[in-house]
């Protein structure tokens, strides 16, 4: 990057961060919904977590209800009427949630499968914001079937579902209200001793009547799970000090897999392990993992990939995901530091630790140090990687975080075995970034900075990009710009491309009809460009497109684009691995097309989304993707989802057609008991793959796992590999008791 490219964007960066100050110090104001108070007593006779609402306790306890209407509108209060009662003792906190119906007939859920998604269910929902930062926190509910749901909350509104910790809850249903009860461990989430004022919020969702409500008001451009707008949990006390809890989590497992492909020997699994979680204190944790299994136990959903760069698919490993957004949302999703999915990438992990919390209200740290083994076959060192992050609060709801990452191989040089793959030495990443939330959320923004130190490569080795975004009821504006160097490595992260600079300015506009079937349209148009280093063009885009809303919660948005692509790599349109496109040749066409999502109460649900135009080389393309789902509710639920594409290019490719097609069958027999069965059959990958999981949550956070998966070849129909698997973990709490209270005093 030349050094006039370098003064404008570092002007650009500047900008950017000091308007993100400047909104900073404007909007700093008290906690919006602060007025909103819930108080909580310590419960003197016991509560049984039953879904009756017959205990004592619940007679005593103050009630939150007259809840306010999210959807359709937010101006007024809801129809359906939701009544919370909240109390504790010295070891858990308990809530009772009484959804009423306002319309008679039943209540609609997909299954009993744990983590349900949140549009297609009857739910409830609690949001708790422990240090009250208005930033982090943990979120439990239950579906109206009885399906748990939890997760731990980060950027002031996201859920990161895959967390799973010990808590219980039961559901009773009757023909004019639901009820939910639950008891959470006061070990199972973390919180500061002596703070005796938590955020909180509590989230309905009703689909016989489309509407979601909560009981802090909320503006309705904004989910129910922002933490910005949550009331006062008011503590008669301040909370139980939980202590220092250990929880020991061992696991054994058993399987074997065999290659038929390449007619290799079947391979005997046969490993036992244990992770360790300990609670420094109420806020701060320590895990320890030795020998652990980072296998899935459920693959990853596949996709056509007709895209230049690496796909991204999330991390659902356990030991990586409490607190996991100091580490893991550090950046953008197409400019990730660290990825946990690289480490063990095909190579065992031998140990690890991390530690990971909030000494206080101001502060987030978090530090993680994992060991890989070697592979001598190919000459992989054993490696270690170490990542220390902190965070600290600024003004109401902003923070300035900064990371280093360290990927060090052990033992090595590079370059000493002339016969085998050379790998780095060493990988180090720094980055400082500043995140701005105002406290009603409606401006928000990022700034940040990032240098790689890899050998060989120096100069260009940094990162700086910046965001800020205005989100109202009306109006959504957006602007964002990125750099990445050309020697900017991340060998420990997600970044697929390198050597440039994006500019992308969004804006949409929502119209609000006063009646009719539509509750809400508008347009939306965003730009996005991409130059080389010396600001020269090497990709754009522009769309256009006009959301539909409809008040039975269905969706509709036809749209219109133009693509321009000057390769900057040699490329293969259709990733048959059959030709590739030139570096430096130019591609440009237009396309349409339009997405829908039918409305989520009807036991038949369904969606699609289609494109027709243009493509490399003066070719043409065209795809359907296709969701199809029907539900015998609360037992079964079946799906298929499909894609169909079809590319007219020049020879060499001519014609190619394909399909990606995956039925799925869930059956939930109870709240504890699930049998999945998924067929995935990928004509690009010329592949068919089988996977069928038992699971038994015997007590809460342990379970048994049967796992089947094969893969086939399509034609002729033989199999390739196939695996069997059986897993059983158990969740133990030590609760560690202090000498004071061991001699009564």
């Amino acid at each position: 990057m030349n050094e006039y490219s370098i003064i404008i964007s570092n002007k650009i960066l500047f900008f950017i961060l000091g308007f993100l100050f400047l909104i900073s110090f404007k909007v700093c104001a008290q906690k919006k919904n602060a007025s909103f108070q819930l108080q909580i007593h310590r419960a003197t006779l016991p509560v049984k977590v039953d879904g009756l609402m017959d205990d004592a306790a619940w007679e005593r306890a103050d009630s939150a209800s007259n809840f306010f209407m999210v959807l359709p509108m937010d101006t007024s209060l809801a129809r359906v009427k939701t009544e919370v009662r909240m109390c504790y003792d010295d070891h858990n906190l308990y809530l009772i949630a009484v959804c009423y119906k306002s319309l008679p007939g039943r209540y609609f859920v997909e299954s009993l499968r744990r983590d349900f998604v949140f549009g297609k269910n009857d739910n409830f929902l609690v949001f708790i914001d422990p240090f009250n930062d208005l930033t982090n926190g943990f979120s439990f509910g239950a579906n109206a079937a009885g399906a748990q749901w939890d997760g731990t909350m980060y950027e002031g509104g996201k859920v990161d579902l895959n967390w799973d910790n010990k808590w219980v809850s039961n559901v009773k249903n009757y023909d004019d209200k639901w009820i939910f009860e639950m008891a959470i461990p006061f070990s199972s989430i973390r919180y500061k001793n002596g703070i005796s004022t938590w955020g909180i919020n509590f989230s309905r969702n009703d689909l016989r009547t489309s509407e979601k409500s909560s009981w802090a008001p909320m503006p309705r451009q904004f989910p129910t799970a922002s933490l910005a707008h949550t009331g006062n949990l008011i503590w008669d006390e301040p909370p139980p000090a939980s202590g220092a809890n250990i929880s020991l989590i061992p696991y054994v497992l058993g399987g074997l897999s065999k290659d038929q492909e390449n007619n290799t020997k079947t391979i005997y699994r046969k490993d036992i392990g244990v992770d360790v979680k300990i609670a420094i204190n109420s806020s701060l944790n320590l895990d320890l993992t030795v020998n652990p299994d980072f296998s899935q136990v459920e693959i990853d959903q596949q996709v056509t990939n007709l895209d230049r760069y690496e796909l991204f698919f999330p991390e659902k490993r356990q030991f990586f995901l409490e607190n996991g957004d100091l580490f893991a949302n550090f950046g953008y999703p197409s400019i990730r530091l660290f990825f946990s999915r690289r480490i063990g990438l095909g190579v065992p992990i031998n140990f690890g630790a991390r530690v990971s919390g909030k000494p206080d209200k101001n502060w987030r740290i978090g530090a993680m140090n994992m060991q890989t083994g070697s592979l001598n076959s190919i000459g992989l060192p054993a490696q270690n990687f170490t990542v220390a992050s902190v965070q600290r609060r600024v003004f109401s709801r902003s923070n300035i975080g900064m990371i280093l990452i360290n990927k060090q191989s052990l033992h090595y040089r590079a370059g000493a075995d002339s016969g085998k793959q050379v790998y780095s030495e060493y990988n180090r990443n720094v980055g400082i970034e500043y995140n701005l939330a105002s406290p009603n959320n409606v401006w928000t923004g990022k700034a940040m900075v990032l240098k790689s130190f890899t050998p060989g490569k120096q100069g260009n080795d940094f990162v700086h990009a910046a965001h800020l975004q205005y989100n109202s009821r009306r109006w959504l504006l957006y602007w964002q710009h990125e750099y990445v160097g050309k020697n900017y490595n991340a060998e420990v992260g997600y970044v697929p491309r390198n050597a440039y600079i994006k500019i992308n300015p969004q804006a949409g506009y929502s119209f609000f009809p006063k009646g009719g079937r539509i509750l809400s349209h508008g347009p939306k148009l965003y730009y996005v460009l991409y130059t080389n280093e010396s600001f020269r063009r090497t990709d754009d885009e522009w769309f256009f497109g006009y959301n539909f809303s409809f008040r039975n919660q269905s969706t509709f948005v036809p749209w219109i684009a133009h693509d321009y692509v000057q390769l900057q790599q040699p490329f293969d349109p259709t990733n048959f691995k059959k030709d590739t496109l030139a570096r430096g040749t130019e591609h440009r066409w237009y396309a349409w097309g339009s997405d829908f999502i039918s409305k989520p109460k009807s036991l038949l649900t369904y969606g699609f989304s289609t494109r027709f135009g243009g493509y490399y080389a003066n070719g043409s393309r065209y795809n359907i993707i296709a969701d199809l789902g029907y539900r015998f509710q609360p037992y079964v639920s079946l799906a298929i989802n499909m894609s169909y594409n079809n590319i007219s290019l020049p020879a060499p490719w001519n014609l190619t057609k394909f399909w990606l097609i995956g039925p799925r069958i869930d059956i939930t027999m109870t709240n504890k008991l699930f049998f999945t069965t998924f067929v995935q059959y990928n004509e690009q990958l010329n592949n068919i793959n089988l996977n069928t999981r038992f699971q038994w949550r015997y007590k809460p956070a342990s379970d048994l796992f049967i796992v089947y998966t094969d893969n086939y070849l399509p034609a002729p129909f033989s199999v390739r590999n196939r695996a069997l698997m059986l897993k059983l973990t158990y969740w133990w709490n030590v609760k560690v008791v202090k000498k004071s209270q061991r001699i009564g005093m």
